[in-house]
């Protein structure tokens, strides 16, 4: 099933740059422990976008010492503000910008006060949605880069984005099968740029803990792969 994606590797010119985030960690869990020490095991930097409205000392506490994470800000409270029959939002022009942009700051000062050792100034929206003029006030509360889901779009701060989910959210909300998560890396290998995998830790079943297995087993001294952190990303945008 990994064919497509191993040849797509080895057409490309050079390495290929591979990066790992995961969203909505706020506390000590079973699943935390286990992506922690499956990334840990494997040597892929992961960088988790924390909710930070929830979060407190005991992910702080939990993530002490782990040299291999890295904390972004996932938000504020990971809440729906769309009205019926919209996509979820909670950065949108549901609210006051104002009032978006005050959640926003707070958030910041929270994970970079709880986690300065591992904190990066690099904004998740929830769900991936946030409205232009959000994204325009980032810079002036100190984001330097912004992360969500498909391809690079312009704005007026780095955008590392991730490119492969995980999940099926439409679906089994479980782990995608084997032969499409290698389809789309191939795809995000040949399109070129660093590519980056999606992961929710605290959905995951079987199928997306052996997924990972396989893909780190994979890449884990390959030649054409290297796994970063968000930090070495951003440096390289």
């Amino acid at each position: 099933m990994s064919e497509a994606f191993l040849q797509a590797l080895e057409r490309r010119a050079g390495h290929v740059d591979f990066w790992l985030r995961d969203d909505d960690a706020t506390a000590p869990s079973a699943a935390l422990d286990r992506l922690l020490g499956l990334t840990g095991a494997a040597g892929v930097p992961v960088t988790l976008a924390v909710i930070p409205k929830p979060a407190g000392q005991a992910l702080a506490t939990r993530l002490a010492g782990a040299a291999h994470v890295t904390v972004a800000v996932h938000g504020w409270a990971h809440a729906n503000h769309a009205g019926p029959g919209e996509k979820a939002e909670e950065l949108g022009t549901h609210r006051p910008l104002a009032v978006v942009v005050d959640e926003l700051q707070r958030g910041f000062a929270r994970l970079s006060g709880l986690l300065p050792a591992q904190f990066c100034p690099v904004l998740v929206p929830p769900w991936n949605r946030i409205a232009p003029a959000v994204t325009a006030a980032l810079p002036g509360l100190g984001f330097t880069g912004l992360s969500v889901f498909g391809p690079e779009g312009e704005a007026p701060l780095a955008v590392v984005n991730t490119h492969v989910d995980l999940i099926d959210w439409r679906g089994t909300r479980g782990g995608r099968e084997d032969a499409a998560l290698f389809a789309d890396l191939a795809r995000a290998v040949e399109r070129g740029g660093p590519v980056g995998l999606l992961t929710h830790h605290l959905v995951h079943d079987a199928q997306a803990w052996d997924f990972l297995d396989q893909l780190f087993a994979l890449t884990r001294g390959h030649p054409k792969c290297h796994w970063m952190g968000l930090p070495e990303v951003l440096g390289r945008g």
